[in-house]
């Protein structure tokens, strides 16, 4: 009886509360009800989100209602109906007839088509834009600038063409305008300068030219800007200094030049990231630069900077920064002004002098002029450079050698090297006319093994085909009734070595045949080659041949129900609304292991080791279970340099000149498929398609917005590239993240510090062990080998690069405004704080079970 009053009062405050959310969810006016079943039905969503009978405001997911009227919408990730994804369209005209509606999100949403002039004329009550990777085209209409309301506006990601329009410039409410990654051309709009409350301006990744206007000097509130990869030029106008508040400036990839003046960076003494890298700048580097108290990441690379590097800095403090002044022409001595940073690269420059012990561990110095180092710039052309400059060269610590003796020492060494070169050539041709001789001998015996199936030509001389492990012997005319007579429905594709097609054996065996023009012989006999030696559970099972007909051979394969990973990745899923499904990461993790399963075979296994030259998504073919069969083996050969090889083809052999296998002609090495492998694992935790496949500039390109999120130190930055469409909890991320790093070490330019697959094998059959911390004493011994193998700095590759984006998140963490993570995720997604980590390279350590390989890249290769 004591506690009846207390019960009055809490029923009474529920009550309340459910009377007044009642109120504020509905009921819908029929109006508003009317329009959205509009939309519903415009933009095919699904019942599964909107259901028919239920009510909007307090059933259908992403609907926000007050007082009856519809304020928020929100169909992010939504998946259209069957019909819906047959045509879909920019279709949302019932938008206009919600007069509240104060923010609108479809980020993700594909809406192929233009942005509709009226948005700006209904849409008065709008505060939210977001049509980020939307698929819109066209231009951007100039009676957005109406939307006087808006306070964020989001279009980057899409084809958006045309200029931006000078209106914007009437939106005094914004706080973040993001156009990045369009095809805008034309100037920058001095307009944008009146943005007042502007935080957040991102128009990276189009075709903007002219110059930076003064006016963006401004937008004294701004606290990110980012104007990369467009063809900007001119100097940076000195009214930027009104930048107070920046954080975060990225101007990288475009044309400007000139020098930096340092009182233009005197008031931006908040900054944290300055990214200049890949312009035409001159000059010494402003000296405010080393002092910054905030900063974290400064790239001046690949311009034409020059000067010294300054000593005594009072705020020089050792931090977590990281600093890229390579491709410059920096010089003199190292200072302790590097001691402030944890990752350094100052190749391609002229420093001279010792190399300080700080700087030995985390520094890149090749191409400058540094005492008892490798890969250092010759004594002539550092000696040149000091020349020009009035300055005297160390010489690399060594005493200046007269001229006199200098000339002797060319003359010496030039007999030498001629006596040397006559040698190598009687040599060379010994060992020709013996080879020769061996040749003409192997031919005159004949090679052929076993009988010739009847009603087919034999193969040609030197070939040494087993067809008794070849399959069936198939007619030509059995061939032709598979394919239908090679009708076009049943191509698949054409493919390097001849066309695939579609067939169906007279017993009801459905294969793929692949027919061999005759111009292209080449191709099949290898292949032949190949089946009649190899055979693994992982290689596409060749079900027989048909070499009766003179102008075209076919090869007969078992069909694979699952296709290729290009054209699995994502498959219509099993629904009625014939939307996409992306393989979970089980099936991805198993389809990585069983391709490196399959090319660890032809590189341990088969002797001599056996190189792919074709690894890519189309390459890996899929039963009805998604196990793994290694397909396109017409480019299959012999690792170039094997043992196997005759001397005189190894002393012949000229350089290769695509060292990472990213030009020209395949490389014939084990180390180049272990590169075109990293990136299908990267297709498979990204989710993007193609990549294995394209061209050089694209893969690069891509690859330097991709590897920088990619650290063995910090797991939480992974997860800005993995594939959006990937369910996975925290220990599923730990093996993405895994799975990641490995990627990252097979796409190592220098093919020597390239894993072998058979450790890229055991990495995937233990994802977990990759990253996992090791603090055993047992394993200490190898830690200094087995962790440098693996360790992100090691095999990274050349990071001037790399993403500032990704390089923040390394960094030490802050508080309040000093950390630009938590701004960042605040002011421009709306989310919580973002994690930060300390980026020390003791930080974590590898399982030596996975990788006992030595760091040493001669004992690797030899292994």
């Amino acid at each position: 009886m004591v506690n009846q009053p207390r019960i009055v009062v809490v029923l009474a405050i529920l009550f309340y509360q459910f009377h007044s959310t009642l109120q504020q969810l509905g009921p819908l006016n029929s109006t508003e009800r009317t329009a959205l079943l509009q939309l519903r039905s415009s933009l095919g969503l699904r019942s599964k989100e909107w259901p028919l009978k239920a009510d909007p405001c307090s059933t259908w997911v992403g609907v926000q209602c007050h007082n009856g009227s519809v304020t928020g919408l929100n169909i992010t990730g939504f998946r259209r109906t069957r019909i819906g994804s047959r045509n879909p369209q920019f279709s949302v005209d019932a938008l206009a007839r919600l007069p509240l509606l104060s923010s609108f999100n479809a980020s993700g949403f594909l809406l192929p088509g233009s942005i509709p002039g009226w948005f700006g004329q209904q849409l008065l009550s709008l505060q939210v834009l977001d049509l980020r990777s939307c698929s819109v085209i066209g231009p951007i209409p100039p009676s957005l600038g109406n939307l006087t309301s808006l306070g964020i506006l989001y279009l980057s990601g899409n084809s958006l063409t045309g200029v931006i329009p000078s209106s914007l410039g009437q939106l005094l409410r914004l706080s973040v305008l993001d156009l990045s990654r369009n095809m805008l051309t034309g100037a920058i709009p001095p307009a944008i300068g009146t943005l007042s409350n502007l935080q957040v301006l991102s128009l990276s990744n189009n075709s903007l030219s002219s110059s930076v206007p003064a006016q963006l000097g401004d937008l004294s509130s701004l606290v990110d800007l980012d104007l990369s990869s467009n063809s900007l030029s001119g100097s940076i106008p000195m009214e930027l200094r009104g930048l107070w508040s920046l954080r975060r400036i990225v101007i990288r990839n475009n044309l400007l030049a000139g020098s930096l003046p340092g009182t233009l960076f005197i008031p931006l003494t908040q900054l944290q990231v300055i990214v200049l890298n890949h312009n035409n700048f001159t000059g010494d580097l402003p000296e405010i630069f080393w002092s910054m108290p905030e900063l974290l990441f400064l790239d001046a690379s690949a311009n034409n900077f020059t000067g010294t590097l300054p000593n005594n800095i009072s705020n020089a403090n050792p931090t977590a920064a990281v600093l890229n002044l390579s491709q410059n022409s920096f010089y003199g001595s190292l200072t302790s002004v590097l001691s402030r940073f944890s990752s350094i690269d100052l190749s391609g420059n002229y420093f001279q002098g010792p190399v300080l012990d700080y700087a030995r561990g985390n520094a890149s110095l090749d191409r400058n002029c540094l005492q008892n180092l490798s890969s250092q710039r010759s004594s002539t052309e550092c000696a040149s450079f000091y020349k020009e400059k009035g300055l005297e060269f160390d010489h690399f610590g060594l005493p200046k050698p007269p001229e006199k003796s200098r000339r002797n020492l060319f003359i010496i060494a030039g007999v030498v090297c001629g006596i040397g070169f006559i040698g190598l050539l009687v040599v060379l041709l010994v060992l020709l006319v013996v080879c020769t001789r061996k040749s003409r001998e192997t031919n005159k015996r004949g090679t052929v093994v076993g009988p010739v199936p009847v009603g087919q030509s034999p193969p040609p001389p030197g070939s040494s085909f087993k067809f008794s492990s070849l399959g069936e012997s198939y007619t030509y005319q059995q061939i032709l009734e598979a394919t239908n007579s090679f009708n076009g429905t049943n191509l698949i594709r054409k493919g390097h070595s001849g066309e695939l097609f579609h067939g169906m054996l007279g017993d009801g065996t459905p294969v793929v045949i692949k027919r061999v023009v005759s111009d292209n012989k080449e191709a099949y006999m290898l292949e032949l080659d190949f089946f009649s030696k190899v055979s693994h559970i992982r290689c596409v099972p060749l079900l027989g041949h048909c070499l009766e007909n003179e102008n075209e051979k076919f090869l007969v394969y078992k069909y694979m129900p699952n296709g290729d990973l290009s054209s699995s990745l994502y498959m219509k899923s099993n629904s009625d609304d014939d939307s996409l499904q992306s393989l979970d990461w089980i099936t991805r993790l198993k389809i990585a292991t069983g391709a490196a399963e399959g090319l660890s075979y032809l590189h341990h296994e088969c002797n001599p080791p056996l190189v792919h030259r074709d690894v890519q998504a189309s390459s890996i073919l899929l039963d009805n279970q998604f196990e793994v069969r290694l397909g396109s083996l017409s480019e299959v050969c012999a690792q170039e340099g094997d043992t196997h090889q005759s001397m005189i083809t190894r002393l012949l052999r000229m350089p290769s000149t695509s060292e990472q296998g990213t030009s020209g002609s395949p490389t014939s090495t084990c180390a180049y498929d272990v590169y075109c492998f990293g990136k299908v694992l990267l297709e498979l935790v990204t989710g993007k398609l193609g990549i294995s496949a394209s061209s050089e500039t694209k893969t690069k390109e891509w690859l330097e917005g991709t590897l920088p999120y990619i650290s063995i130190y910090n797991k939480e930055l992974v997860t800005s590239i993995v594939d959006p469409s990937l369910i996975i909890d925290e220990d599923l991320l730990e093996e993405v993240w895994a799975m990641a790093v490995v990627a990252k070490s097979c796409l190592n330019p220098k093919p020597l510090r390239r894993p072998l697959m058979r450790f890229v094998l055991k990495a995937l059959e233990n994802p977990s062990k990759v990253v996992r911390e090791d603090h055993t004493s047992s394993s200490s011994r190898l830690r200094t080998t087995s962790t440098r193998s693996w360790n992100d700095g090691s095999l990274s590759g050349s990071w001037h690069r790399s993403s500032v984006d990704a390089v923040i998140s390394h960094a030490r963490k802050g508080d309040g405004q000093s950390s630009f993570n938590r701004m960042e995720t605040s002011v421009a997604r709306g989310s919580g704080q973002n994690g930060g980590g300390d980026y020390s390279a003791s930080a974590r350590r590898h399982s030596t079970e996975i990788f006992p390989v030595p760091f040493d890249e001669f004992d690797v290769e030899r292994d």
